[in-house]
């Protein structure tokens, strides 16, 4: 009894862990994405402060290769307190010296050496002779690669001890190096724009593809996390089943908190891929029925049989895509349902035909909004609560897709009243798509 207790603990514990590494990753991840890199070093040296001190290693940093000169050089370190810095003693060291990670990087693979006093003494320019001066107990690199190219790595050197990883934290390194590869990458691209700022049509394509590149690099992070995530479900799943009959009720109310945040976690992840979708759909835009995407709307979402729902009839065909417009009534919808609080919840769809726009509108009669929460909600990973159903991307979606639009998105609403939220589009926008 007392052994499975143990093990039960030991799980739960990794679960955790896993869960706030994660948590971590998305929080570097959104600060390298709202950043404008003025200051990329200083994002670079805080991640790998961040992610140093989680894996509990001594000193973190970036190697770049140059195969030009056949060595590589330290460019980055973060050391814990009291541990010497190697960065100015890490500069242009031939590869020669570190054949087995260079072999391990060609393939894609992590070099990891668990204990470097049990290395083979293979002499003076060895591997155990080049790590034993530096202090170093445990490390591990991740290679950087960029379009199929071994350009670097990350390494994590834990010099007071013996350190370890298991195969997740592995996966969410490789995650972390690339999204060094992109901010990298990023920073490339703006030192570009810059330098063609005196070519005006040149300047605003680069931006265009600086902001396609950046919704790109929200894509691929998001979907590289999705992985590990879907793994951790899996296991906290089978564990809660296999183990069903033997869990007392306090064991099964904390897997099933580990179990709300993993989910909770999955849906900020599609959230953030919903978000990076907008810019990303090539289809040409078409005549759409606003009637018939709400009747699709509808269709997919729960709603309580105590909400009534009324709809105006007949509201116009806007000339657009059929997702980005559905994405847009589902979101104000699911919100208005969301935050129906009354014995009889009513949410009212409808339109104003305006001289220059048509304005589109979801009313509720449920909690309501704080004014001073009328800017903010529309901020990405903003939101009122903290449950499982809310991503605090929803309605940043909304704005990003009505902007696209050339349209405005806005807020009425009372505390414990209701609220409306409205948005337009131009018909100038309308017929200039239709010619």
């Amino acid at each position: 009894m007392n052994e499975n207790l143990i093990s039960q603990q030991e799980k739960d514990q990794i679960i955790e862990r896993q869960l706030r590494f994660q948590e971590l990753l998305i929080s570097i991840s959104t600060t390298y994405i709202n950043s404008d890199l003025s200051d990329i070093d200083q994002l670079i040296n805080k991640s790998l402060k961040q992610i140093g001190e989680f894996v509990a290693s001594d000193r973190s940093y970036i190697f770049s290769y140059d195969f030009e000169t056949n060595t590589t050089t330290n460019t980055y370190e973060w050391c814990a307190d009291g541990i010497t810095p190697e960065i100015d003693n890490l500069k242009n060291v031939p590869v020669d010296f570190i054949p087995q990670w260079l072999a391990a990087h060609r393939k894609g693979e992590a070099f990891w050496v668990e204990d470097v006093s049990k290395l083979p003494d293979d002499g003076e320019m060895g591997l155990r002779a080049i790590l034993e001066p530096q202090g170093i107990q445990s490390l591990i690199t991740i290679p950087k690669i960029k379009n199929n190219e071994l350009i670097g790595f990350i390494g994590f050197d834990s010099v007071r001890r013996i350190n370890k990883y298991n195969d997740n934290e592995k996966d969410i390194l490789f995650v972390y190096a690339n999204m060094l590869v992109n901010l990298i990458q990023r920073k490339e691209q703006e030192e570009k724009i810059k330098e063609q700022e005196a070519k005006k049509e040149e300047l605003l394509q680069s931006l265009s593809e600086q902001n396609q590149a950046l919704n790109e690099y929200a894509h691929v992070v998001s979907h590289d996390l999705k992985a590990p995530l879907i793994n951790m479900h899996t296991l906290l799943s089978w564990y809660m089943q296999d183990k069903r009959e033997s869990l007392d009720r306090a064991d099964k109310q904390t897997l099933k908190q580990v179990l709300f945040n993993v989910e909770k976690m999955d849906l900020l992840i599609k959230g953030i891929l919903d978000y990076s979708t907008v810019d990303r759909i090539s289809e040409e835009d078409t005549w759409v029925s606003t009637d018939l995407i709400i009747n699709e709307v509808l269709q997919t979402l729960l709603v309580p049989e105590h909400i009534t729902l009324q709809v105006q009839e007949p509201l116009p065909k806007l000339y657009g895509n059929t997702w980005r417009i559905r994405q847009v009534f589902q979101n104000l919808i699911q919100n208005a349902i969301k935050y129906s609080d009354k014995e009889k919840g009513k949410i009212a769809i409808g339109y104003f035909d305006r001289p220059e726009a048509y304005e589109f509108y979801v009313k509720d009669n449920g909690k309501g909004i704080n004014q001073a929460y009328f800017d903010r909600i529309f901020k990405i990973f903003t939101k009122l609560d903290n449950t499982a159903s809310s991503s605090g991307i929803g309605l940043s979606i909304v704005k990003k897709i009505v902007t696209h639009y050339k349209g405005e998105v806005w807020l009425e609403s009372t505390e414990g009243l209701g609220s409306t939220f409205h948005f337009s589009l131009p018909k100038a926008v309308v017929a200039k798509s239709k010619e």
